[in-house]
C-alpha cells in the first residue's frame, strides 16, 4: 500500500487564488483524476470560491497525522481479519465535493480529501475505518468468487450492503461514539437520535420510494448530501444499511452476511430482511 500525500505542497506554496489551485490540481493530475470525473460537481463554479472557505490549520494538522492513523488502521484490520491492503491512497485537498471515496475499481483504491475532513483523531480514524471497510468487503468478495459481471452497482439494495458493510466494518476496529460511524464529525447526535426514534417510518417510507421512483432518485434523496427533502436529513440510508446487513450478519453469520450480494437471490434476501426490520 503506497500513500501519496499532496497536502504538504498545498500547504507550502498556498496562494488564495484560483491560479494556485489550478497549477497545485494540474502538478498531482492523477490524484484528481476520479475526483473530477464523479465527486465534485459544479468545478468551475467552486473553483471560484474554495479558497475564502480553506482552514489551513486544521488541513495542516489533519496532513500531519493522518497518514500514520490510515497505516494504524490498515493493521487493525490486518490484525483482526488476516487481510493485506494493497491499493494506493490518495491524500489532496478537494473543493469541498466529497470527504473520500473509493475509486471504481472491483478491490478500490481510496482518496481523502482532507478539507472536508475533522481534524479530530476519533473523527479521522472512523472515516478512514469507513473507507478501507468498503475495500475489506471487495477482498472478502473477491475472495468467495464473487460475479462482479452481475452486479447492479446503482440499485438501492446494492448501495444499502455496501454502506451498511462499511459502517459495520468501521466499527469493529475504531472506538468512537455512535454518531461518529455515520457523520464523521460531532455533528451527527440529532440525525441519529431522529434515525433511532423514527427508523420505522423511514424505513416504510424508503420502501414506499422504492416502489415509485428510479434508482437515481432514490440515490439522491437517500444516499447524497443532497438529498433529504423527505424528512430533511441527508443519507438515512446508511442507518438503514448499517440495520440491514447487522440483521443479515445476525441470520447468515458475519462472511455469508456480508457476501450475500453474491447470491442470484440477493436482492429478494434483501428485501426480505428489510421486510423484517419493518415487522420486528
Amino acid at each position: 500500500m503506497n500513500i501519496y500525500n499532496t497536502v504538504p505542497y498545498f500547504i507550502n506554496y498556498y496562494e488564495p487564488t484560483e491560479e494556485f489551485l489550478k497549477t497545485y490540481q494540474k502538478t498531482f493530475a492523477p490524484h484528481f483524476r476520479e475526483y473530477f470525473l464523479y465527486h465534485c460537481k459544479n468545478p468551475d463554479d467552486k473553483i471560484k470560491v474554495a479558497h475564502q472557505r480553506y482552514n489551513l490549520n486544521d488541513i495542516s494538522e489533519i496532513s500531519k497525522n493522518i497518514e500514520k492513523y490510515i497505516q494504524e488502521i490498515a493493521k487493525s484490520y490486518q490484525k483482526k481479519y488476516n487481510v493485506q491492503f494493497e491499493k494506493d491512497v490518495h491524500i489532496i485537498v478537494g473543493m469541498f465535493g466529497s470527504n473520500a471515496f473509493c475509486q471504481r475499481e472491483i478491490i478500490p483504491e481510496v482518496t481523502f480529501c482532507v478539507e472536508k475532513l475533522s481534524p479530530n483523531a476519533e473523527h479521522l480514524k472512523v472515516i478512514i475505518a469507513h473507507e478501507f471497510g468498503h475495500v475489506l468487503h471487495r477482498i472478502f468478495s473477491y475472495q468467495e468468487r464473487m460475479d462482479w459481471y452481475s452486479v447492479q452497482w446503482y440499485h438501492p439494495y446494492t448501495m444499502l450492503l455496501e454502506e451498511g458493510c462499511a459502517t459495520y466494518f468501521s466499527k469493529q476496529v475504531s472506538k468512537a461514539k455512535t454518531s461518529v460511524y455515520f457523520s464523521y464529525d460531532e455533528n451527527g447526535d440529532e440525525w441519529l437520535n431522529f434515525a433511532i426514534n423514527n427508523f420505522k417510518l423511514i424505513l416504510n417510507a424508503f420502501l414506499e420510494d422504492l416502489e415509485k421512483y428510479s434508482h437515481e432518485h432514490i440515490y439522491y434523496e437517500w444516499f447524497s448530501i443532497s438529498g433529504g427533502k423527505r424528512f430533511g436529513y441527508t443519507r438515512l440510508a446508511y442507518y438503514i444499511g448499517y440495520r440491514a446487513v447487522k440483521k443479515l450478519i445476525e441470520k447468515y453469520g458475519e462472511l455469508k452476511g456480508i457476501t450475500i450480494w453474491r447470491n442470484p437471490s440477493f436482492f429478494d434476501q434483501m428485501k426480505e430482511i428489510l421486510v423484517e426490520l419493518k415487522n420486528s
